[in-house]
Parts: C-alpha cells; sequence; structure tokens
C-alpha cells in the first residue's frame, strides 16, 4: 500500500476554500493492477464523517467498485456564485445541457441576474437547478424560489428542475415541499446529519443527492439509491481531484436506472490536478477513464 499527499488548487472559491488537499492511497490486486483511492475529507469533519470517506478511499484502492452498466452518463454545468457575463461561461461548460447554479451568497437580486443569464445562455430545452446549502429558513426560500422560477422562465427554460437543501433541516424541508410547485432535492440532509430514511420518513425531497465519498463509498450509494426508489437520485462530486471524482462517476454508471444529470463536471474547477488528464465532460457526458496518477 502506498500512500501520496497532495493538494490542488481552484480556479474558484468552493465553501470558503481555494485549495483541496488530501492523500491518495494505491493498492496493487492479485492481477498486478494498481487501483487509487482519495482520502479528502473537509477539516470541519467529525471523526464519524471522516470515516466514511476512509471507507470510501479504502473501495477505491482495493478494487471494489461494482461492474458499470452503462459507458457514460449526463452532467450538469456548475454555475459559482459570479457575475452574469462568467454565469453564461460557466453554463454551457462541456456541452452541457443542465446548469447548477449556486445561489443564496449574494443576495436575491444577484442570484436572480445569474439564473436569468443562465437560462439565456442555455435556450430553450436547457434545465436549470438551483442549490442554496441549506442557507435559506422556509419564509425566505418561498419567496426566493418563486423569483428565481420566474427568472428561469423568462430566460427561456421552463422552470426551475429542482431546489437543492434550500434549508438545513429536514423539518424545514419538508413544511417547505409543501409550500412551493419546485420539486426539492436534500443533499446534506441525507449524512450531515441525518439519513435519507430520516428524509423519506418525514416525505421531505423529491430528489436525493448522492456522493460517493462522504456517503462511505460507491457500494453505500447504491443501497441509499435502492432505499430511495423510486424517487430519482442526482450523483454529485464533493470537490475533490480526478481520483475521487472517479468514484463518482462510477457510482454513476452502475446504477440501474441513469440517474437525472449528474454533478461530476467539478473537474472544470480545478487549475491543477492529482493525474495527467482530468477527468471532464465531453458533449454533456462523462465516462470512466484510465487516469495517469501524478501526485
Amino acid at each position: 500500500m502506498e500512500f501520496r499527499p497532495f493538494t490542488v488548487e481552484l480556479r474558484t472559491r468552493f465553501r470558503g476554500l481555494t485549495s483541496r488537499s488530501g492523500v491518495l492511497i494505491r493498492m496493487t490486486d492479485a492481477e498486478g493492477r494498481d487501483h487509487w483511492g482519495e482520502y479528502s475529507p473537509f477539516d470541519d469533519y467529525s471523526a464519524e464523517r471522516a470515516s466514511r470517506w476512509w471507507r470510501a478511499a479504502m473501495e477505491a484502492a482495493r478494487g471494489e467498485w461494482p461492474p458499470p452498466v452503462r459507458d457514460s452518463v449526463a452532467v450538469n454545468s456548475i454555475v459559482p456564485e459570479v457575475d452574469p457575463a462568467s454565469a453564461r461561461a460557466y453554463a454551457t461548460a462541456g456541452g452541457a445541457r443542465t446548469a447548477k447554479v449556486k445561489v443564496g451568497g449574494g443576495g436575491l437580486a444577484s442570484d436572480v441576474a445569474r439564473v436569468e443569464a443562465v437560462a439565456d445562455a442555455l435556450g430553450a430545452g436547457g434545465r436549470i437547478r438551483i442549490d442554496v446549502n441549506g442557507g435559506w429558513d422556509v419564509d425566505e426560500a418561498v419567496r426566493a424560489i418563486t423569483e428565481l422560477d420566474r427568472a428561469a422562465r423568462a430566460g427561456g427554460v421552463d422552470g426551475l428542475e429542482y431546489v437543492e437543501q434550500p434549508c438545513d433541516t429536514v423539518d424545514d424541508l419538508a413544511r417547505l415541499r409543501r409550500m412551493i410547485d419546485v420539486p426539492v432535492a436534500a443533499d446534506e440532509a441525507i449524512r450531515i446529519p441525518g439519513s435519507a430514511a430520516a428524509v423519506l420518513a418525514a416525505d421531505a425531497a423529491d430528489v436525493f443527492i448522492l456522493k460517493a465519498a462522504p456517503l462511505g463509498g460507491v457500494r453505500r450509494s447504491l443501497e441509499i439509491a435502492d432505499q430511495v426508489s423510486p424517487r430519482p437520485v442526482v450523483v454529485a462530486s464533493a470537490m475533490e481531484s480526478s481520483v475521487g471524482l472517479a468514484a463518482g462517476v462510477a457510482l454513476a454508471c452502475a446504477l440501474p436506472d441513469e440517474p437525472l444529470a449528474c454533478g461530476l463536471g467539478t473537474g472544470a474547477l480545478l487549475a491543477t490536478d492529482t493525474v495527467a488528464h482530468t477527468l471532464l465532460p465531453s458533449a454533456g457526458r462523462i465516462g470512466l477513464a484510465d487516469l495517469e496518477v501524478t501526485a
């Protein structure tokens, strides 16, 4: 077993960070093939939450991912909290027809302008989902979602596909879901703290976000997808390097039904990487590829 510490730089700030650090783990199987895992939990993670990331890293390093049932999956572009002109460029990166727009950090007026710009860039047939990271209370969420859904329509898109983690708690998500027409997606609520079972019991989400590393690995994430079925899932990254991102692609490609467009285009936000060629989407899709590890 080999351990390689790494740091990669980000093109844009993420969770207040401008870089991501961790350890790559290499193991060689009985056939002489190398497998790599990535352990890169955020500094504010508890020991229990970091242990899930460790299980995911070891699953990858042991080569224990399930076989894929498809070669590639659709991805969304990721639009940070940037000005409208920059948002247009982010929206269509990698040929994506779906964009996830970060909102809630700079005021509703700037969020509206960003969503309108993204909708205009995608055009008819495009899809927009917004991500709030639990930043709103229920009343604030109702007002903002109404305005942002209107902004998406004004830009030429058929409203918001869903709003991701608009409120912090499961109870607030459940209450909000009964007050709006836009579907609600749960991300942090199924793991920080919480569980998919708790979200299901409260009938608090229409869509479930699955992130392989924070949930304990590809196989554990597949169990959660089965648990929440037939509600749709979206596979997303946790801003890993390409080695960690590969676990998300493996998860998405192993799902029995193709998920909604996945949040696996985060390689575009890396200024440096742990591999020679960053794992990036092409024509709006991403698939598993041989990774030449350089870290």
